[in-house]
């Protein structure tokens, strides 16, 4: 986003925050918001029901927390096509590996989502021509920055629309509800509420125990709202209700149909319907194991069970509460429901030899940092097995931090064992992860993530596990080992966490590129690969070895064809065009034999630009050729129209529409040589001084001289060549229009073969210029001074 003014709307209590969109983009919701509106307007004009694969269909993808990446979205394009984007189409989810969404890209996007439906905090989208593995694939990607790409351009404005709460305690589609914030006491005491031994167990040093600064609260139909900031890892949170009363109408219906429901949910407010826990408060607490760092929010409500529409329907209740609760943590170096196991915060280490910035590696801050520190042992950092008490075996946690500017880095995780690896590994974001809450996890070859968006396995087997967390979000992220068989201590096992900016360093096929978001907080990184490989890591091999020599064989050869041209001008000594010919088709293949990845002769873009000149040149020069005017006057209209071409060559040598410059610069040029020709040609279009002003005798003049230029362009050309260069022009047209990034070795070669016809049948074309000047019409003064000649000679053999 480039910029944002903040304006007030016309309800007071609200704000409007206006944001304009470039690519690629994140846009912050605050926590203070309530709607937020989306509005987008593209030249897309995209059939779906015409479209077989998904590798050209513009997409634009959302996802929450860092950039999306459409090459690993698993979807059927039969789903794409029915699934349009609309309000609400796209909600936040409580695990990092279902949280992208992907629509096909429309004309017009109107998007209006709540903060019921969507979480605050950072979002980003991107629009991406086509998904799938091609879409990473590029040619020159190692020599020029300039990626060609053969797909249809496309171009989109928009702007986002944010609609917030003036008062930070309101919350709601319409800022209509009350948010009481918890404040805790770390010297609060429980005793006395009667839950000093009962709801709430394990109290502790490191545990915060709370009450609503209120006091004794009553409802009557509007539901509670409470917020709770929780940092950190946190062991558990436990909310429960003391001095419960509850007044009603109709006392015989309070027995059996009563509940005070309460929800919980992380970074928004809860509803019946929306929620990540829940509870009859009244009966038990509400106990969140291993909860998420951030803010928390939780809704009281009475419920009345006679009645499915809930409180206020019915029965009037009217509902009287103390809140208390309590933030239980577990010591620095411990963790899980017992507080019984290790927990070690790793350390960064920047990799100082890296090629691209925020690579480093993470270990322990008990072990020497070094930038050489690839892994370390895992066994010293184990928890000790006789500290298991529960059936969900012995665990190890490693926290690590990853910067918000890094978010469009990976995790690494990385380990080998000299015998059978004997853990099971998960990973989550916020939190620490568990048997039944994690984001990511693996536990052998056949169970793991590996179906997930984000989560890329490279290496299973018993002895090494190799694994990429895709696109990581900013923040804390726990790593948790669990010992299969905490008995079995043999054996010898290493563990590597790095962050890298791509994935496998692109497989070798491809150059790990580097780029700041718009608001130039945030470096994302890419895989450019090479001609024959693809996907987001360059893993895909989209064409073989052979093929690669088929392609390149095809390329190179087919620029053979400037031969002909190119001979046809040196036989009719005509110099000019024969160096122009020849030139073009040895930097077209020099050009393509670098593109290809064989032998670059100079840099990339010095022989892009030279085949992309030359071959305009080429196409122009053979028009002006055809207009037969005079060498001075070809000297500088091929002057002129270098410098255009030259021009169109160095700001867009691919674009389609160049074919289209191209053949209406040569269009003209003929022309001008035309004009300039019969201008010098034909005297009788100035009328002398001594041409009588009759009207008829005139027109006849005017007619004859038309039916004379009409007579000459007929005998000038050889029409059956002339039509044989059109059809290999349109030929050529066809050629360029179809290239794609699949098939564009075969069309490109078409295209070589293609343009230097044209260009030897239009040569072929021109007649002899000598028999069509003497078959051209007389000068006018000519036959007047003759006339009168005959005139005099008639009057001297009279005398």
């Amino acid at each position: 986003m480039t910029g944002a003014t903040l304006e007030n709307s016309e309800l007071d209590f609200r704000v409007v925050l206006v944001l304009t969109l470039e690519v690629p983009n994140q846009f912050e919701l605050p926590p203070w918001f309530s709607t937020m509106s989306l509005a987008l307007e593209s030249d897309t004009d995209v059939d779906l029901r015409g479209i077989n694969n998904g590798s050209s269909l513009p997409m634009i993808c959302f996802r929450e927390g860092s950039p999306p990446i459409p090459d690993v979205y698993y979807t059927s394009l039969a789903g794409l096509m029915t699934e349009y984007i609309s309000n609400g189409s796209f909600v936040a989810s409580h695990s990092l590996q279902n949280s992208e969404k992907c629509y096909p890209m429309q004309k017009n996007i109107r998007l209006s989502v709540t903060n019921e439906q969507i979480t605050p905090g950072t979002w980003f989208f991107g629009l991406f021509n086509g998904i799938g593995p091609v879409r990473t694939q590029s040619k020159m990607v190692q020599f020029y920055s300039t990626i060609i790409n053969r797909g249809s351009e496309y171009s989109f404005s928009g702007n986002i629309t944010v609609e917030g709460c003036t008062t930070p305690t309101m919350r709601g589609q319409f800022c209509n509800q009350t948010v009481n914030v918890l404040s805790c006491s770390e010297s609060y005491n429980l005793t006395g509420t009667g839950l000093e031994n009962g709801s709430f167990k394990g109290l502790n040093n490191n545990a915060i125990a709370c009450r609503n600064a209120n006091g004794i609260v009553c409802y009557e139909e509007v539901p509670d709202i409470y917020s709770l900031d929780v940092m950190g890892m946190v062991k558990e949170i436990s909310i429960a209700v003391t001095n419960l009363t509850l007044n009603e109408t109709n006392p015989s219906n309070m027995a059996g149909n009563f509940s005070l429901m309460c929800y919980a949910r992380h970074a928004a407010v809860p509803l019946k319907s929306v929620y990540d826990f829940s509870i009859d408060i009244s009966k038990a607490p509400l106990v969140i194991d291993f909860p998420k760092a951030g803010r928390w929010y939780i809704t009281v409500q009475a419920v009345d069970n006679s009645n499915t529409s809930g409180m206020g329907q019915g029965s009037s209740f009217k509902t009287c509460y103390l809140l208390v609760w309590q933030v239980n943590r577990c010591p620095l170096d411990r963790g899980g429901l017992n507080c019984t196991f290790e927990t070690h915060n790793l350390q960064t280490v920047v990799r100082k030899d890296s090629s691209v910035p925020f690579e480093s590696n993470y270990v322990p801050i008990t072990q020497e940092a070094s930038t050489n520190s690839n892994g370390f042992p895992l066994e010293p950092f184990l928890s000790n097995h006789s500290t298991g008490e529960n059936d969900d075996g012995v665990w190890t946690y490693f926290l690590l931090d990853v910067p918000y500017g890094a978010t469009g880095g990976n995790i690494h995780v990385h380990l080998s064992a000299d015998s059978k690896i004997k853990y099971e590994l998960y990973a989550r974001y916020g939190g620490l992860p568990s048997l039944s809450n994690w984001d990511y996890f693996y536990t052998n070859s056949t169970n793991n993530s590996n179906g997930s968006m984000f989560f890329k396995l490279y290496d299973s087997s018993e002895e090494t596990i190799s694994f990429y967390m895709l696109y990581a979000r900013g923040g804390t992220w726990s790593l948790g080992l669990r010992q299969l068989n905490p008995a079995d201590s043999s054996g010898k096992t290493d563990i590597s966490l790095s962050l890298e900016r791509c994935p496998q360093k692109c497989s070798s096929h491809g150059s790990c590129q580097s780029s700041l978001d718009t608001t130039r907080l945030m470096l994302y990184s890419y895989c450019a690969c090479d001609r024959n490989h693809g996907g987001f890591d360059c893993s895909v091999e989209l064409v073989s070895h052979r093929g690669h020599i088929k392609q390149s064989i095809f390329l190179i050869a087919s620029n053979a064809a400037a031969i002909l041209p190119a001979y046809w001008a040196l036989r009719n000594k005509a110099f000019a065009e024969w160096v122009l010919y020849t030139s073009s088709g040895i930097s077209s293949a020099l050009y393509h034999s670098c593109d290809v990845g064989t032998w670059c002769v100079l840099p990339f873009r010095v022989l892009q630009f030279l085949d992309f000149w030359l071959s305009f040149m080429a196409v122009v020069s053979t028009f002006i050729y055809l207009s037969s005017t005079s060498e001075v006057s070809k000297r500088t209209i091929h002057t002129i129209f270098a410098i255009v071409t030259a021009l169109l060559a160095e700001t867009g040598p691919t674009r389609s529409k160049n074919i289209g410059y191209v053949i209406s610069l040569g269009t003209l040029g003929l022309l001008v040589g035309w004009a300039l020709e019969f201008f010098a040609r034909r005297r009788t279009f100035s009328l002398s001084p001594d041409f009588h002003l009759n009207l008829l005798a005139r027109w006849e003049i005017i007619k004859e001289w038309f039916r004379s230029v009409i007579k000459t362009l007929i005998k000038r050309f050889r029409w059956g060549f002339v039509i044989a260069g059109f059809a290999a022009l349109a030929m050529a047209a066809v050629s360029w229009k179809m290239e794609s990034t699949q098939s564009y070795w075969i069309w490109h070669s078409l295209w070589h073969i293609s343009i230097y016809s044209s260009s030897f049948l239009f040569l072929c074309s021109k007649a002899n210029t000598t028999t069509c000047e003497r078959d051209g019409p007389l000068d006018g003064n000519y036959e007047l001074t003759r006339q009168n000649s005959f005139n005099r000679d008639e009057q001297r053999i009279e005398r």
